[in-house]
């Protein structure tokens, strides 16, 4: 199938599912079990796979559990960071799942299994509560452990169902497929929004690119703020051709997402000893202090956050936002989220990071921080995107790009809210839209009404405002008029207006004449 008929058949079944299940699972539950229930089909095909070895003459959904030797577990463990019993694989558990009265239980003792099995190995942190929001039990699925199962089989059979093939054979990401298909049908209905937790692919994919534009090889990449890890992952794609030494960092302050960040580097087979997704406040108690500096940084923080700010005295002399002489307000913290990139960014690398557009024209603490990045040369690009391009919000964002290594004093500044393609419910950017902002981004080229490069002096002078539509001057679109055309078809007019009356009273006194 190619990657539309793939993703069209995704969201089919998903619907599917759905329609067996909701009425009884609010729509933003219904997702988690959704989500969890691909991720267990994923790992149990991922470890099956590992055990076989590519042997067509082993089948290890059908072995018994009893051939399972303490050290083929202990060796697998340590390579896949997990183990998981042939009786425990997706497969079979769902090819029973319509005649097991202790579905819901056995499911619960099986993710706990799968856990637990990590303990004291060094995967141990990156296992565990991998499965804390598939909730078996939970009175969500339903009052009675017969409304449980039957709605639990319901969600196996239908991700069973999916039949693409291996996971890595996919023409599609399934996981952020899935994911954006959900977010997109019931964050509204549920009053709760998902942009914030994801980055659509599409937008992604272009931040993937200006953070890692004509690097070779990265040492790291890092999202202070990570989400479900879609960021980190479009730069794995990114780079699939070359090396990214040291693996993937982020950090995420929302429990549920957490671990949807971690499922989602085991979905793209990232191994648990590549990746380094922490939970935690990133402006409060940040980690990866000891692992920084990062060659690339990619973000999509919480937009105009509340945060403690001066109300910690401590803060001012932290070493992220010191420089700056100011901490950003208490009530906007996003350029808390920008100095703190900053500062784990290496001298080669870049940080692309999306930005709500107030920041770049507010006075304040804001314009300091905003002169202090310019005096010291660390703003390469700033970007105005279209409007709708995210799920939950509409707002047209900027992406901001930090370098340190910068070989002039220039800031380009690209308006690409032009460029975008109307879905039903949301904006987004075609594969060309992305090419024709890095053509230009790569270039510094001036393009009228697109793109312009101005210098310090210029920028100091309009105190530091960095607002794109402040020195890209948008397209008149309005009819551009001739007057002096315009005056002469009026003369025409009027002329033959005059000749027409004369010919008129000609006629009405004929007939006056006529009558006397």
């Amino acid at each position: 199938m190619t990657s539309t008929q793939q993703r069209a058949a995704l969201q089919r079944q998903i619907w599917q599912i759905a329609n067996e299940v909701r009425g009884a699972v609010d729509g933003w539950d219904f997702k988690q079990y959704v989500l969890g229930t691909l991720f267990y089909r994923f790992i149990s095909e991922n470890f099956a796979g590992y055990i076989e070895g590519g042997d067509g003459s082993i089948n290890y959904a059908e072995l018994p559990d009893s051939v399972i030797t303490p050290e083929i577990k202990d060796d697998a463990i340590k390579t896949k960071g997990y183990f998981i019993y042939p009786s425990q694989l997706f497969t079979n558990v769902a090819a029973g799942a319509n005649t097991n009265d202790s579905l819901n239980t056995n499911l619960a003792t099986i993710f706990a299994a799968i856990e637990s099995s990590a303990s004291s190995y060094p995967s141990e942190r990156d296992i565990k509560g991998l499965f804390a929001d598939f909730d078996t039990t939970s009175n969500r699925l339903g009052n009675t452990v017969t409304d449980k199962n039957s709605r639990l089989a319901a969600v196996l059979k239908g991700v069973s169902g999916l039949d693409f093939g291996d996971f890595d054979g996919s023409h599609i990401d399934l996981f952020g497929d899935a994911y954006e298909f959900l977010i997109s049908n019931y964050a509204a209905n549920a009053g709760k929004s998902g942009g914030e937790f994801f980055t659509p692919q599409h937008v992604s994919k272009l931040i993937a690119q200006l953070a890692m534009h004509q690097q070779t090889s990265v040492n790291k990449i890092y999202d202070p703020a990570c989400g479900s890890g879609s960021l980190l992952l479009q730069a794995k794609k990114h780079f699939d051709a070359h090396i990214i030494d040291d693996g993937f960092f982020g950090q995420e302050i929302n429990h549920t997402t957490y671990n949807l960040a971690r499922m989602n580097m085991f979905l793209h087979n990232i191994n648990y000893d590549k990746f380094n997704i922490q939970l935690g406040n990133t402006l409060i108690n940040p980690h990866f202090g000891d692992d920084k500096p990062f060659d690339a940084i990619v973000s999509n923080p919480p937009y105009s956050v509340k945060w403690i700010g001066s109300d910690d005295p401590t803060l001012i002399n932290d070493e992220r936002f010191a420089p700056a002489g100011v901490l950003a307000p208490k009530s906007k913290a996003d350029f808390a989220f920008v100095l703190h990139a900053l500062s784990y960014l290496s001298g080669k690398g870049r940080a692309a990071i999306v930005c709500f557009p107030g920041i770049f024209y507010r006075g304040g603490a804001e314009q300091k921080i905003r002169q202090y990045l310019v005096d010291n040369n660390y703003v390469e690009t700033i970007i105005s995107l279209a409007p709708n391009l995210f799920f939950g919000t509409t707002i047209a964002v900027n992406i901001l790009v930090l370098s340190k290594h910068k070989t002039d004093t220039n800031i380009q500044f690209i308006d690409a809210s032009g460029l975008f393609k109307k879905e039903t419910n949301n904006n987004l950017l075609t594969d060309q839209h992305i090419e024709q902002i890095m053509q230009v981004f790569d270039s510094k080229t001036d393009v009228e009404h697109f793109a312009k490069s101005v210098n310090f002096a210029a920028i100091a002078a309009s105190d530091y405002n960095l607002s794109v539509s402040n020195y890209v001057e948008a397209k008149d679109n309005r009819e551009v008029v001739d007057i002096a055309q315009l005056n002469a078809e009026l003369k025409i007019t009027v002329a033959k207006i005059d000749r027409l009356r004369a010919e008129i009273d000609a006629i009405m006194a004929e007939i006056k004449g006529d009558t006397t």
